[in-house]
C-alpha cells in the first residue's frame, strides 16, 4: 500500500481520537464543575473550543481525501 494510500484511514483514526479526548473532557468538565471547581471547569471547556474549532477542517480534508479521482 501506497504512503498516500495509509493517509485517509491515520486522519480517519485521528479524527476519531480527538472526538473520544473531547467527550472524555466533557465528561470530566461537568464532574469538576459539580465538585465546585468552576475554574478549573471553565478551562477544561475552554480546550473544547479548540477541538471545536478544528474538528470542521478535519472532517473537510476526510471527505476531499475520500472522494475517489
Amino acid at each position: 500500500m501506497p504512503n498516500a494510500d495509509r493517509l485517509s484511514p491515520l486522519l480517519s483514526r485521528l479524527n476519531e481520537n480527538q472526538l473520544a479526548l473531547g467527550a472524555a473532557i466533557m465528561e470530566l468538565s461537568n464532574w469538576v464543575e459539580q465538585q465546585g471547581s468552576l475554574e478549573v471547569a471553565e478551562n477544561l471547556r475552554s480546550t473544547l473550543d479548540t477541538l471545536g474549532r478544528n474538528e470542521e477542517f478535519i472532517k473537510l480534508t476526510l471527505a476531499v481525501l475520500m472522494t475517489p479521482d
